[in-house]
Parts: structure tokens; sequence; C-alpha cells
């Protein structure tokens, strides 16, 4: 079940996905938020050509926003919003986080390790599991993703 903040959240996430896409990035945005504030705690995009980094992920950057603005690794009370679900790398960035609920947008079918592929959430080598939604908005994340490789294959 989702809310007007999570729609509200998710519309801030695709946002930043097409800042991503104009960058020259894979569009992907995300967002880390309280829910009792109703505050964005931290927020990114896709990064890893612009800086050189392959853990550059709009998750991680976000996530690492979000624990350096609170000053602490830690994320309880938090919700993660991303427009694609996440692979293996930030589905165990969101569990060290102690994230408590993921909201992502787009199925990936290929490299996402939430309701595909590791399932990492279900694992027993899992320390903290989220509550995960997924599929919001998934249409706008989608399209995003397919008119940019669209457009980069000619």
């Amino acid at each position: 079940m989702t809310t007007a903040f999570d729609d509200e959240m998710m519309l801030r996430a695709i946002a930043l996905a097409e800042a991503a896409a104009g960058a020259g990035e894979a569009p992907i945005g995300a967002v880390v938020a309280d829910p009792a504030s109703g505050e964005i705690v931290g927020e990114a995009f896709n990064r890893p050509i612009g800086l050189s980094d392959p853990t550059a992920h709009a998750e991680i950057l976000a996530l690492r926003a979000a624990a350096a603005k609170l000053g602490n690794y830690r994320l309880p009370g938090l919700v993660l919003f991303v427009t694609l679900e996440p692979c293996a790398m930030c589905a165990g960035a969101i569990s060290h986080a102690r994230i408590s609920r993921l909201v992502y947008g787009a199925q990936d079918a290929k490299g996402g390790a939430v309701d595909n592929g590791q399932r990492f959430f279900t694992q027993p080598t899992c320390h903290s599991r989220p509550e995960v939604v997924g599929g919001l908005m998934a249409d706008q994340s989608s399209a995003l993703l397919k008119d940019f490789f669209r457009a980069r294959r000619g």
C-alpha cells in the first residue's frame, strides 16, 4: 500500500533520474526520506561514469548523503525511494543502513536483487530486512530507462 507521501517522494526520485539522463548517466534516482517529518535527508542520481566509481549507484549515494546529514550510518525509520529495483550491492547497503522501508519503481529482471535474482532480503545472511513495495510509478521509471538506452543504441 502506498501513500501521497510515497507518490511525492517517487516523483522526486524520477526527477533525479531525469537529471541523471541529462548528465549521460543511466536514469536512476533515489531519495531517502523521513516519513515522520516529511523531510528528504538524502538524494542522488546514478553517477558511476561521472565519478569514475562503480559503486556510485543512486541508492549508495543517497544513503551516504543521509548518513552524513544525520551523523549515523544506521538509518532506521527512514524510507528509500528508488526508480529501479536495487542490485545486490545496493540491497546489501540498504540492509546495513537498517532502512525500514524500500519503495522502488521498475523491476529489473536482469540486475535486480530484491524481487528478482538473489532476492537478497530473503537470504538467511541478511541481517536487516526492510518492508518492500515494488512497482510504484513503474511505467514512468521504465520508460525513462528504455528511452535512454534506445537513444544510446541509436
